[in-house]
């Protein structure tokens, strides 16, 4: 009965020490969700997350809930809903974030799970384009304005608000190596310096438009990763036209932006050392020619084999290669590119790639060699088969606490395309025709009746979200 009993104990404690009992990311209020996007069936989408709200979105992870329902209410064309959602998750974001800061040291050996979800970079930044498009769509040019000078700010405080968590993680007293964050590349967003532009020709402002297009072209000088296609030619969004003529800018999206995948790590020991293998990446910039990553680690001796799990943001495949829009009258105009949302996604996580990677392997590390010593400690007087059941038990329950933390919101889109016409006043149909690489039609999206004036912001919106 005693060694019965410490079998079951151990493995009980551990589970318990880990700080929750969740710790896995719940993905199952999205099932057959992607296919309603494809579909558009936006309310479908909206009921399901609706229902799932409770059981699914729990407080740590209620971030993602109004961004979920932020996006479709977007989608859904219900603007002031959207808006409502997306604000509550600008405050949890800035909420999570600060509270995990004052906490980084104490909480380095916690799952990333079982702690409330601060948000992707990427979704800090594009909530604001979104709230911002729907003022737009609202009429509510200032605040729209309001919106895109947030994403530029934001952006400026990109890099130093990691080097404020590397600073905190380095202070814990696990820590064995000092915490570094990646290096920032994205310093402008085209889609967010685009709308800005259109807000200020739109009140005649023709210098701060100049100035809004040089941004742009910085972004494409100095973001090569992120903008790795054409920058699109904006000619017709700095000619000085009069009326009666008018302009009809189209914003399309495709895609959708990438989800999180789980990757697994492999930790050996030697004398001072760790070594880890499962990953061609580099991250902390201390592999060695056989695909190891080597890590000092004074005290540690050999023989220790342990497993864990880290997130990598994985692109989604779309099936949208071409845009164009067809206006009645007026003849057929294809989009350009203009934000890649899902280069921007991966670009920002590898930002704090390098401190999910060393506070997760110190915690392996840390609650590892506990168990491991815990381990020897019970086994002692046990015969060889119960300690090899207790070790086993003991590994296993480890393992259950270092699940990758998967969280992320669903429904960014991918990519951003553009195209400006310059039409006499009226009422016009449209046509914005989504084709897949080998040419063929997949999605058309109509508009019936829109009417184009001149001296006014005429702006469509159209997605494609597959």
């Amino acid at each position: 009965m005693r060694q019965l009993s410490s079998i079951l104990i151990l493995p009980a404690l551990i589970v318990l020490l880990s700080g929750c009992n969740s710790l896995r990311t719940d993905k199952s209020q999205y099932a057959g969700i992607d296919l309603m996007m494809a579909r558009a069936d936006y309310p479908s989408a909206i009921a399901q997350l609706e229902a799932a709200k409770e059981k699914s979105y729990s407080y740590k992870d209620r971030l993602i809930y109004y961004l979920d329902m932020g996006m479709l209410y977007h989608w859904n064309g219900e603007y002031k809903k959207s808006n409502a959602q997306l604000e509550l998750a600008e405050r949890a974001i800035e909420a999570n974030f600060t509270k995990s800061l004052s906490l980084s040291a104490s909480t380095l050996i916690l799952n990333d799970n079982a702690q409330a979800y601060a948000g992707e970079d990427y979704e800090d930044i594009y909530l604001n384009v979104f709230k911002a498009l729907n003022y737009l769509e609202l009429g509510q040019n200032d605040e729209a304005f309001v919106e895109v000078r947030r994403i530029n700010n934001k952006l400026l405080q990109l890099e130093s608000k990691y080097d404020k968590v590397a600073e905190k993680l380095s202070e814990a007293e696990e820590a064995h190596e000092t915490f570094t964050p990646g290096k920032n590349y994205f310093q402008e967003s085209a889609l967010a310096r685009y709308l800005s532009l259109l807000l200020y020709r739109n009140e005649g402002k023709w210098d701060d438009v100049r100035i809004d297009l040089e941004k742009i072209s910085k972004a494409w000088k100095l973001q090569p990763g992120i903008y790795n296609f054409k920058e699109p030619d904006f000619t017709p969004s700095t000619e000085r036209i009069s009326p009666p003529t008018a302009r009809l800018n189209v914003i399309a999206f495709s895609g959708l932006a990438p989800d999180k995948k789980a990757g697994t790590f492999y930790i050996y020991t030697e004398e001072n050392l760790i070594l880890l293998a499962g990953s061609q990446e580099d991250y902390l910039g201390k592999q060695n020619l056989s695909g190891l990553t080597v890590i000092p680690w004074p005290g540690i001796t050999p023989g220790y084999n342990f497993k864990f799990q880290l997130p990598s943001m994985q692109k989604r495949p779309s099936e949208v290669a071409r845009i164009e829009v067809a206006v009645n009258g007026a003849g057929t105009n294809t989009l350009q590119r203009l934000e890649s949302l899902e280069n921007v996604a991966v670009e920002t996580f590898s930002i704090q790639k390098p401190l999910i990677y060393m506070k997760t392997l110190t915690r392996a590390v840390v609650k590892g060699l506990a168990a491991q010593t815990a381990t020897e400690h019970v086994t002692n007087n046990m015969n060889d088969g119960w300690a090899i059941i207790t070790r086993l038990a003991t590994t296993l329950a480890v393992q259950s606490t270092e699940n990758a933390d998967l969280r992320v919101s669903r429904f960014f889109p991918a990519d951003a395309s553009i195209s400006e016409l310059h039409l006499k006043e009226g009422v016009y149909d449209l046509s914005i025709n989504y084709y897949s690489a080998s040419g063929n039609l997949i999605h058309t999206d109509k508009r019936t009746g829109f009417s184009v004036e001149a001296g006014k912001l005429n702006v469509v919106e159209s997605s494609y979200l597959n």
